[in-house]
């Protein structure tokens, strides 16, 4: 069973809300040109490739990408 609490690791008090900010930071995130459509399609590449150091480097770049969420 999980047990989920709606809480931050970090307080955060916003003094004045900016949604246009707001909406630009979950594009760069979440976006097409995002860091997860980078990481998906960086993991998807290795799939194709017939080298294996490049599967490696696909691999890394992908799962740093990652990182970065």
């Amino acid at each position: 069973m999980w047990i989920y609490e709606k809480k931050l690791q970090y307080p955060v008090k916003i003094a004045n809300p900016n949604p246009r900010l707001a909406g630009f930071i979950i594009s760069a995130l979440g976006g097409p040109d995002g860091e997860l459509a980078a990481a998906t399609r960086y993991l998807n590449q290795r799939y194709s490739m017939p080298d294996g150091r490049v599967i490696g480097v696909l691999t890394d770049v992908g799962s740093e990408e990652q990182a970065h969420q």
